[in-house]
């Protein structure tokens, strides 16, 4: 079963690396006016057919999107029936649930948002955590006593991924922010859109976070007797927190827009980043995983 699954995450890993592929067509391909060697505009029909390409393009995105998301679900539910607990036990489990988190996550918001250029950014870090994952160990090892409370546990760690994937997709929607200008004019994105999605990604994000935070806290009295420790991935978490609350306490009493929040949502989610592989540096009660 262990080998099984291994092929149903590599499904998953192809489909994710289709998704992009496919939205990048999508994106790249599409022109609003196709224009002939000589200056003048082509027929209508070549600028149709040229529409119709984009759609089938995003179709087919959305499609292997799906059953990325799909496959990675499965992997991890097979994951659990082999080891009797939540993907949370070392790297690899959780690089696997980081990136489910965010294919879950970014799926409502191209739904919501129909806006397929944001994935050129989501997609990469998915592949990147799904590539990582398939670098680690896979092998099924007992829990150590620290993870034995996995009820608790598999709740802490349910609302990080999720949070992590918000915190993704406010991350996409900032660099594009940023990179807009250089984009050509008929694939460019709206700068307003784009904005609008970072914030709405950063209220679920933050929320998300606190719920973690408050979790990990009665998991840790649990499993070291007390609640909070300064323990470095403790702290980065801690950190993560503050600069998202202050995004949204800048965004809405300060009315921080554009460049400024931008950065601070980048900022936020390479605080994310260090939260989960921090530990190889710098160790503490978190390195095992």
């Amino acid at each position: 079963m262990l080998q099984t699954s291994q092929y149903v995450l590599a499904a998953g890993t192809v489909f994710a690396i289709l998704a992009l592929i496919a939205n990048l067509i999508a994106v790249g391909g599409y022109k609003k006016n196709a224009v002939a060697a000589d200056g003048h505009k082509v027929a209508d029909d070549v600028s149709g057919a040229r529409a119709k390409k984009e759609h089938s393009a995003g179709w087919y995105g959305m499609a292997f999107h799906i059953v990325s998301l799909l496959a990675i679900t499965v992997y991890l539910a097979m994951r659990v029936a082999l080891t009797g607990h939540g993907p949370f036990a070392n790297q690899h489990e959780f690089a696997v649930s980081f990136s489910w988190g965010i294919l879950l996550v970014f799926l409502f918001f191209a739904v919501r948002y129909g806006l397929k250029a944001v994935s050129l950014v989501v997609f990469p870090v998915v592949i990147g955590l799904l590539i990582y994952a398939h670098t680690q160990e896979i092998a099924v090892i007992p829990l150590v006593p620290a993870l034995q409370n996995s009820y608790l546990l598999t709740l802490h760690v349910g609302f990080a991924v999720l949070a992590y994937g918000a915190a993704c997709v406010s991350f996409g929607a900032a660099v594009l922010w940023l990179i807009q200008p250089r984009i050509p004019k008929e694939i460019r994105p709206k700068r307003d859109l784009l904005d609008e999605i970072g914030y709405r990604a950063a209220v679920v994000t933050f929320p998300l976070l606190t719920i973690m935070i408050l979790l990990g806290a009665l998991w840790a009295d649990t499993a070291w007797g007390r609640y909070w420790g300064w323990d470095p991935k403790e702290t980065a978490a801690f950190v993560t927190w503050l600069i998202y609350g202050g995004y949204l306490h800048a965004r809405v009493v300060g009315d921080w827009r554009g460049k400024r929040s931008a950065w601070l949502l980048i900022l936020g989610f390479a605080a994310v980043l260090f939260a989960y592989f921090g530990n190889h540096f710098f160790g503490g009660l978190h390195s095992y995983a």
